[in-house]
């Protein structure tokens, strides 16, 4: 026998049974090209039949048709016998004696409950799109893989067929493990979608987090990790209220781990507005952050936030891109750029820009979770949407302020909580002036955030992402001349902290809660 690593199956027998059937009719042809026998269920047999594919059904197997309404239909001794025989003298005698057919081959793909459940979340009859012989046929054959080859993904037909075709119907050990693999990658993911799809809707508010996660990896491929001397791969959870974001490079050749950070922190912040938004990020956390008029205005008061840190940027907007906000953008270096979508002037336009990125992205509305990773395991938390309301705000010094500068602390509080702790934003109106973050101490990112701002910190507003531990970090706002901060309180030395504020005339206000992200 040759080694198991150069090993080859002829593939002599397929059974096709689909529910997705794009591709179908190419990959069927391929297969009879190959000379390969094809066997095939219910409207999976009448596709390829109408398409002048020689076919035979697989009721002729089992002699029973369609049971129960399609509930049983492939699972039959006739079928799972010639998936699961072993291919010894002994297997091989024991079909002879059963007259049962070997196959070789099983293409499959599952009712679609994952998208039934989107489309219909309130529907009472979920149970009856879960794929029962679809799922046990795949399981089947991937056990047997080491001489049966199953096909779970119409992306793989194109591959399977270039094989056979090289290999003169063959197919090797190497691509039926990789397939087998990729089986039980989808039926676990399946699963797990099914146990939550069909989980108890109601009072889950003890204990809301999923008992189980699964993770799918993407196609996408990443040029490195975090440096380039780290592979990278990316995953998306299952079943996990997780939602992942669709998005399309519709500009440069790839996207790195770094963009896919500074992407996300740059979209969640430009979520948090109704109007016309843009947040400029650097090294996952934002350097620029502001609202307009328009999307170019949005974009030109961002990008002035920081005109240092602002160089190779990753830019969000949560508007359309036209091709006149590409003025805002002129003789500055942006990596990446994303948009719900660019017009076919900007593409151009920015098309002379040889080095941007430009990503298509509609982020998903219904965020629950959020994940980071820390000593090998998946942290999940609730996604911070909390609203500041009137009634949490407290004045603790000077006077109250007017409606103006209000929105403009709720402002600079929506833009706080998207940059690194410890984390300090300076705002005039809906727009930053000065942004300090990841510092060790509190006092060291209110300096960094009044150098950035610099003359723009006088009259500015400041939020805090937690309470200030001593009265060093006010007084160094106040005497850069920031007129007002919101905090959340809570600290031993707050009444420090409240006279250096009256000391400075600056009005104060406490929320109650922080909004630390690390």
């Amino acid at each position: 026998m040759a080694p198991e690593s150069n090993r080859q199956v002829r593939i002599v027998r397929a059974l096709l049974s689909v529910d997705d059937k794009a591709g179908l009719i190419d990959f069927a042809r391929a297969l009879s090209l190959h000379r390969i026998e094809l066997w095939a269920t219910g409207g999976t047999q009448r596709s390829i039949s109408s398409a002048g594919i020689p076919v035979r059904a697989a009721e002729e197997l089992t002699g029973i048709g369609s049971w129960f309404g399609g509930r049983v239909k492939t699972l039959h001794p006739a079928i799972l016998g010639g998936v699961l025989a072993p291919r010894t003298e002994e297997g091989a005698r024991e079909l002879t004696d059963r007259k049962l057919l070997s196959f070789d081959l099983v293409v499959v793909n599952f009712y679609p409950f994952e998208r039934h459940l989107t489309e219909h979340p309130e529907a009472k009859d979920c149970e009856e799109f879960v794929d029962i012989g679809g799922v046990t046929l795949a399981r089947a054959a991937a056990k047997n893989h080491r001489d049966v080859a199953i096909v779970v993904d119409p992306a793989d037909y194109p591959g399977v067929a270039s094989e056979l075709g090289a290999r003169s119907g063959a197919l090797s050990d190497a691509t039926r493990l990789r397939l087998a693999l990729k089986a039980f990658e989808r039926t676990a993911a399946y699963d797990a979608a099914i146990a939550r799809g069909l989980g108890p809707a109601t009072d889950r508010s003890s204990d809301p987090f999923p008992s189980e996660i699964t993770f799918r990896r993407e196609p996408l491929k990443l040029r490195y990790g975090e440096n380039p001397h780290q592979r990278a791969s990316v995953y998306s959870a299952v079943g996990s209220g997780l939602p992942s974001a669709s998005f399309e490079l519709v500009k440069g050749d790839s996207l790195s781990f770094t963009n896919l950070l500074d992407l996300d922190t740059a979209l969640a912040t430009v979520a948090e507005f109704p109007g016309p938004s843009a947040a400029v990020v650097k090294h996952a956390t934002p350097c620029g952050v502001a609202s307009g008029a328009t999307v170019k205005e949005a974009l030109e008061r961002a990008v002035a936030s920081d005109p240092v840190a602002r160089y190779g940027c990753a830019i969000a907007i949560n508007r359309p891109f036209g091709a006149g906000d590409a003025d805002a953008l002129a003789g500055i270096f942006v990596d990446l750029l994303s948009a719900p979508s660019f017009d076919e002037a900007s593409r151009e336009r920015l098309g002379l820009r040889p080095k941007i990125k430009l990503v298509r992205i509609e982020p998903p509305q219904a965020e629950r979770w959020e994940a980071h990773s820390g000593l090998g395991r998946l942290l999940l938390q609730e996604v911070d949407r909390r609203e500041l309301a009137p009634a949490d705000l407290r004045l603790v010094t000077g006077t109250a302020v007017t409606p103006e500068v209000l929105g403009s602390l709720d402002f600079a509080w929506r833009v706080v909580r998207h940059a690194k702790s410890n984390a300090i934003v300076l705002a005039h109106g809906s727009r930053t002036v000065g942004i300090g973050s990841g510092q060790p101490t509190r006092a060291r990112s209110v300096e960094l955030a009044c150098e950035v701002a610099g003359p723009r910190a006088k009259g500015a507003i400041l939020a805090s992402d937690a309470f200030f531990p001593f009265a060093d970090g006010v007084e160094i706002a106040g005497k850069a001349g920031v007129r007002a901060i919101i905090q959340p309180g809570g600290s031993l030395r707050d009444p420090e902290v409240i006279a250096m504020a009256d000391k400075f005339g600056m009005s104060m206000y406490f929320t109650g809660w922080r909004v630390f992200r690390h």
